[in-house]
């Protein structure tokens, strides 16, 4: 699928192609090519094998409730929400967070940029450095187009002197937001004295680079009580460079905030009263999605300690699972199901059997029952998983089980083509993906 490229006088406007076949794995045969309402329209339905498995899926309830949630609860601290979407990288779900009230997306490269724009996204907060020739390029022809807003991050002088020579050349403003980091962590400026170097750069080239506030990222640490002084950090010093008058934006901006420790980021920031100097933006992706590892612990606390979460229904749900056949069951306690490393995430925990439902009754007699507590992958390859099963299983090749899975980015860059289900597993929509 190509994106072409399109120039008049004002702007670059990147055109998708959207187009879709059945050679895309997770979904059912069809002639030709259709768009996503062309596809639709066949009327599949995952529980009468419409879809080709493995096929991984979102459910709609799961999503609206999650989106509406999340928006809720950054509301609710006064802050702003820039969903990270390199968790998806699908700008149908884009799109859907920003009608929601987002203030913008977050992203990680300038291609992921790119792509945004290409679907409608005129706000981006790219919670990176931007180097290299061919990405500083790509930047500045999105950045023609005077309804684009992009920020990147500089934590060096050495960044913010090849940017300037940049952008210079082609008397454009690039803003940026300053890093700030934690020894032993990721990127962003570690003590003071790089502090002012970074500071020292920007005077230098003011024409065409534009401070515009601080930025963190706290998933980098662990403990809660080193977070807390970490973020507090960034409260000062956006203190310190308001006073010195520094950003040139109005308001000025501090961000942070993953999809593990946002209720943190949020009590801090609303906590240093800012006022209307400063816009608070968090940047939590994986909500959307969740999962059933990682970020259900992280849920779990913040359940446990956070009043405002505590007030709202309930809490994030998992909307993405990924439906395999058991197409081999060759010795009583195990069964060999078509699910692998090319499907699903594995980094974080391997995918947790949560449904299973056996084809063959008459279509709509029977529905998913929950899987069995005690069914364990235990291993995965390429294309195969282990699953161990008790010898009085009643598990059958053929059978279908849909599993759980932690860590939602890894599964969803495994996926062109997402069905998004209702609560009767019919496909209502389907969700791209530009990885």
């Amino acid at each position: 699928m190509e994106i072409s490229y399109v120039n008049n006088d004002q702007q670059m406007q990147l055109v998708p192609l959207t187009a879709i076949t059945s050679l895309n794995k997770g979904l059912g045969f069809f002639e030709g090519a259709l768009d996503p309402d062309g596809i639709v329209q066949l009327n599949w339905n995952l529980l009468r094998e419409d879809l080709s498995l493995p096929s991984a899926v979102l459910y709609e309830e799961r999503l609206q409730h999650n989106l509406d949630w999340m928006q809720q609860f950054i509301t609710a601290y006064g802050l702003k929400l820039a969903p990270h979407g390199k968790t998806a990288m699908a700008p149908k779900l884009f799109a859907r967070q920003l009608q929601a009230g987002a203030w913008g997306i977050t992203l990680a490269t300038a291609h992921q940029t790119q792509i945004a724009y290409a679907h409608g996204v005129r706000r981006v907060l790219m919670a990176n450095q931007l180097v290299g020739k061919a990405n500083m390029a790509t930047i500045a022809r999105l950045i023609n187009d005077p309804s684009f807003e992009y920020y990147c991050l500089v934590d060096s002088a050495a960044q913010v002197e090849q940017l300037g020579a940049y952008f210079s050349q082609y008397r454009q403003r690039l803003n940026v937001l300053l890093e700030l980091g934690v020894a032993g962590g990721r990127t962003g400026v570690r003590d003071n004295d790089q502090l002012q170097a970074v500071l020292a750069s920007l005077s230098r080239w003011s024409a065409s680079i534009a401070l515009c506030g601080v930025e963190v990222y706290e998933g980098v640490l662990e403990e809660e009580l080193a977070i807390r002084k970490y973020l507090q950090n960034a409260v000062e010093v956006t203190r310190r460079l308001l006073a010195e008058e520094s950003f040139r934006r109005s308001p000025a901006l501090i961000s942070g905030a993953g999809s593990a420790w946002y209720d943190v980021v949020a009590e801090v920031f609303s906590a240093a009263n800012f006022g209307n100097t400063v816009e608070a933006v968090l940047r939590p992706g994986c909500y959307l999605t969740h999962d059933i590892g990682a970020y259900q612990k992280a849920q779990t606390r913040i359940l446990q300690h956070n009043p405002i979460a505590r007030s709202m229904a309930s809490g994030l749900l998992p909307a993405l699972q990924v439906w395999a056949y058991v197409q081999s069951v060759p010795e009583a306690n195990r069964a060999i199901v078509a699910l692998g490393k090319r499907d699903a995430a594995f980094d974080a925990g391997f995918p947790v059997p949560a449904l299973h439902f056996r084809p063959g009754f008459r279509f709509g007699d029977a529905v998913p029952k929950k899987a069995g507590e005690h069914w364990t992958v235990t291993k995965m390859m390429d294309q195969h998983s282990y699953l161990q099963i008790s010898a009085d299983d009643d598990l059958r090749v053929g059978d279908m089980i849909g599993f759980d899975i932690s860590h939602p980015c890894l599964t969803f860059d495994k996926w062109r083509t997402l069905p998004v289900l209702n609560s009767q597993y019919q496909v209502m929509d389907i969700v791209q993906t530009f990885f």
